[in-house]
């Protein structure tokens, strides 16, 4: 049965509540008071008095009961929260700011934006910051060794022995050393030219270490002038020289994390594509510092970065030639399309080559074409 309050009592002083000793199941019907710095708590058979520092409320919502946890194991349960709140404003016990801000749809909206701001920030400045402070860190020797396990992965998997024969390959060698040569201080990063038939079509790429793969296809699209394949060179010289590829690890692992940490999830796919996303914008980044660094390179070379102008045209009508293939007119050669066994592995070489490339010069998270056009054209003059 549950106490009443003593006659003459006011409303306020006192709270109807439950109590549980913490050994059975049962409720005690309570009456509680604050005297001074304690806690009254009086039913039948029951007086106790509990220090205030022995007493923790739990944080207060908009619904279900108010409960207070007693350091003994014990606890208290209002059912009228109402009451139970009026009762802890007479006594001068307000709710902390905290507690305030949460029952407040303003603050929670305005502390909803807050938080996306900060991601925001940490994911755009903050993660590409802290990747080249710890890229700094990292000894060049991880580079290549990442460059070679990657290499090896993509020989198996992607790439094919090149069908460039060795005196041509000797030649695209030493004119790039050439210019490389005529570079002032610091010079230029180690560097190493690989050459390989891909399925990716015309393009090249840099990996962690130095090693550039330079693929049959775009060495054959730009035969006819030698300073646009050593253009294209010099872009990816820039990503070894800016140690692009161990950057672009470390963020997506840093954003992958990142991404974790506010889903609450490190497995999976929905964690997995905001890293995803946002290595897009980190790999346009990367490519802006390529192209200035592809620049300045033909510049102290002595050729004009306008040569890179024609790189991109030739590449886009490549592309628009392969989608033409696609929509069923035949870019095949006379080889493909004789048909047979060796006409069936060309066809399914072409249509690969034909996709949209995620490697290298025309990667598919790059500026547009027309941004870098313009950007080498205003280099140029």
């Amino acid at each position: 049965m549950q106490p009443n309050l003593p006659a003459g009592a006011a409303p306020a002083t006192k709270l109807a509540a439950e109590y549980f000793d913490g050994i059975s199941a049962r409720a005690h019907p309570v009456l509680l008071a604050w005297a001074g710095s304690a806690l009254q708590i009086r039913g039948e058979s029951i007086a106790l008095d509990v220090a205030q520092r022995d007493v923790q409320w739990a944080e207060r919502t908009f619904h279900g009961p108010r409960v207070a946890h007693l350091r003994d194991g014990g606890s208290l349960h209002c059912r009228d929260a109402a009451a139970c709140d009026a009762w802890q404003r007479a006594a001068g016990r307000a709710d902390s700011a905290v507690v305030r801000t949460q029952q407040s749809w303003r603050w929670a909206i305005a502390s909803g934006f807050a938080v996306v701001l900060v991601l925001t920030a940490m994911a755009v400045w903050g993660v590409p910051w802290f990747s080249r402070g710890l890229v700094l860190a990292v000894p060049h020797s991880v580079d290549k060794s990442l460059g070679e396990a990657t290499l090896a992965t993509l020989d198996q998997h992607l790439l094919k022995p090149s069908l460039i024969d060795s005196d041509r390959q000797r030649a695209i060698r030493s004119e790039f050393a050439r210019l490389a040569a005529l570079q002032g201080t610091p010079g230029v990063a180690p560097y190493d030219i690989v050459f390989r038939r891909a399925r990716i079509g015309p393009n090249a790429f840099a990996l962690p270490g130095g090693t550039v793969v330079v693929t049959d296809e775009i060495v054959d699209l730009l035969d006819s002038d030698p300073n646009a394949l050593s253009g294209v060179l010099a872009h990816e010289l820039g990503h070894v020289q800016h140690r692009h590829g161990l950057r672009m690890v470390v963020q997506a692992t840093a954003l992958g994390l990142l991404a974790s940490v506010v889903l609450g999830d490190f497995s999976s796919l929905a964690a997995a594509a905001p890293a995803v996303l946002g290595q897009a914008s980190y790999s346009r980044d990367a490519e802006r510092e390529a192209d200035a660094h592809c620049a300045q390179f033909l510049k102290a070379a002595g050729v004009s970065p306008a040569v890179m102008v024609g790189v991109f045209e030739q590449l886009g009508a490549a592309r628009s030639r392969a989608q033409r293939g696609r929509g069923g007119e035949s870019d095949l050669d006379p080889e493909t399309a004789k048909g047979g066994a060796k006409g069936s592995e060309a066809a399914r070489e072409s249509a690969a080559a034909s996709e949209p490339s995620w490697l290298g010069i025309a990667i598919g998270s790059h500026p547009p074409d027309s941004q870098r056009i313009a950007f080498f054209r205003d280099s140029a003059r």
